[in-house]
């Protein structure tokens, strides 16, 4: 199982080489506008002058704005607080805590060990799948959109596989939401996020920026893998016996989700790295 996990790894290496540099960052720290533009004309930017030009007015503006070019700036308040909360809002909806604790959760489920290995499998492809379904749609529909749908679907499949859970409906009912649960993730949060974090930043703070939305996620993810133990374990768990609660903790959070994107997130969808700049930073 681990041994078998450095085919894809050396696919992944193989391929990086063959991954353009950013246009940006070649107009930015290299000062090479020649190859930014062959590459957007490689990946299809219609008005290469006129992007290369907009990319140098950000910069100059940058240059100029003093310490509006440091990260946590006041003026940079509203972009952090965005990348802080779509990274929040990922955790708590409880993505890691199903996909590390699958088998433990199944087999509370009813299913023996056997059984839980192959829906913990049946998870992660579902997992697969959605991710291409979101990956697809995200030009189409827009990440604010598609956060919408994830949130609905959050929600639905939470609620239902809290109450499988509370009502004891049974293995197949509980892993048809889990199941449901898992694709609204790959076709809501787990498109969008990184996208979304990558584009509302500045190109000055952009680097850090993304490393800043990163790091909330993790941080996140390694505290509930911490506390699980303490509401999951079959000894000691605060939810031993039915961790009904825990699921319904998480579909509350995704409300709370659902009234942010609804409120608050701003669609990125067609818009320009420099004019979501100009909207985002006032």
């Amino acid at each position: 199982m681990l041994g078998v996990l450095a085919i894809p790894s050396i696919l992944y290496t193989s391929l990086v080489f063959g991954i353009s540099e950013s246009p940006r960052w070649l107009i930015s720290k290299k000062n090479d506008q020649e190859a930014a533009k062959k590459i957007m004309l490689q990946i299809g930017v219609e008005d290469v002058d006129a992007e290369v030009a907009s990319i140098i007015q950000s910069n100059q503006h940058d240059a100029t704005a003093g310490n509006a070019s440091e990260f946590f700036n006041a003026k940079h308040k509203k972009i952090i607080f965005l990348a802080f909360l779509i990274a929040f809002f990922n955790q708590v909806s409880g993505i890691n805590f199903i996909l590390y604790y699958a088998p433990e959760i199944l087999e509370k489920a009813g299913l023996a060990a056997k059984e839980s290995l192959f829906n913990s499998i049946a998870i992660g492809g579902t997992n697969l799948i959605f991710t291409f379904v979101g990956l697809y749609l995200i030009d189409k529909l827009g990440r604010k959109t598609l956060l919408l749908i994830g949130s609905f679907g959050y929600i639905l499949s939470l609620s239902l596989v809290s109450y499988a859970f509370y009502a004891h409906t049974g293995p197949l009912f509980l892993m048809s939401f889990l199941l449901l649960f898992i694709a609204s993730h790959a076709v809501g949060q787990g498109a969008v996020i990184w996208v979304f974090i990558s584009e509302i930043f500045p190109n000055k703070i952009r680097s850090a920026g993304q490393s800043f939305g990163a790091s909330i996620h993790w941080v996140f993810a390694a505290i509930i893998t911490l506390v699980t133990p303490f509401f999951l374990d079959k000894d000691n768990g605060i939810f031993k016996d039915n961790p009904w609660p825990i699921f319904a903790f998480f579909a509350g959070m995704m409300v709370l989700q659902l009234i942010w994107v609804v409120t608050s997130m701003p669609e990125t969808k067609n818009i320009s790295l420099e004019e979501l700049e100009k909207k985002l930073i006032k």
